[in-house]
């Protein structure tokens, strides 16, 4: 089977999986954060060498602040269970700005921790245009575009997941994800299952790989 060697993850609607279950939207990202730990464990033992989990947006923090406060705690705990397993975690987001998690801030270097292992990466208080902003000095010259970017020790990814039902990127990581393949799940992000990873890679399979050549 074709593993992908990196993976990113687009964890969407949290919200909508909380209306579902009368529940109030914000009470839907607590519910995401087993998810993100089941899917690195998965992609730990299928050999994927690199993940990325899209956590909150600097657009997202145009929500009321209850669901700020919320997902702001699930992506600084999602960190913390991750950072009890063998791993390299590096958080990308803008760390300038009071929206972005203190507690992350010890991450914002990749950090082996438990011995290193498969590198996490975590897009917090993150921003395309943020990220992209340093490109405007390279005046054209394509070899530094990677090297100019606030998510430079990220790589270019191979297969993006989607949950929620969406195609679309949203913002995530428009220079990494280039030629990433993206496949759309129909379960929301709190009702993940391990088959939704499985189908993901029945369909990567399919997928023209050589990247314009």
């Amino acid at each position: 089977m074709k593993i992908p060697n990196h993976l990113g993850v687009i964890p969407d609607g949290n919200r909508r999986w909380a209306l579902k279950h009368s529940k109030q939207k914000f009470e839907g990202y607590e519910f995401g954060i087993s998810p993100g730990l089941k899917t690195f464990k998965l992609a730990q033992n299928l050999g994927i060498k690199e993940i990325t989990f899209y956590g909150f947006t600097v657009d997202n923090c145009k929500r009321e602040k209850i669901q700020r406060i919320a997902f702001s705690n699930a992506c600084v705990e999602a960190v913390n269970l991750i950072a009890k397993e063998k791993a390299e975690i590096l958080v990308v987001g803008n760390q300038n700005s009071k929206m972005f998690p203190e507690e992350l801030l010890k991450y914002t270097h990749r950090t082996p921790v438990n011995g290193g292992g498969i590198k996490v990466n975590f897009l917090v208080n993150y921003g395309w245009e943020w990220d992209i902003s340093k490109l405007c000095s390279l005046n054209g010259k394509r070899s530094g575009i990677i090297k100019s970017l606030y998510s430079h020790d990220i790589s270019k990814i191979d297969l993006i997941i989607r949950w929620g039902g969406m195609v679309r990127l949203s913002g995530f990581l428009p220079v990494q994800s280039v030629y990433a393949d993206i496949f759309s799940c129909e379960n929301l992000w709190p009702d993940f299952e391990e088959n939704d990873i499985f189908t993901a890679l029945k369909w990567y399979q399919k997928q023209d790989s050589t990247q314009g050549g």
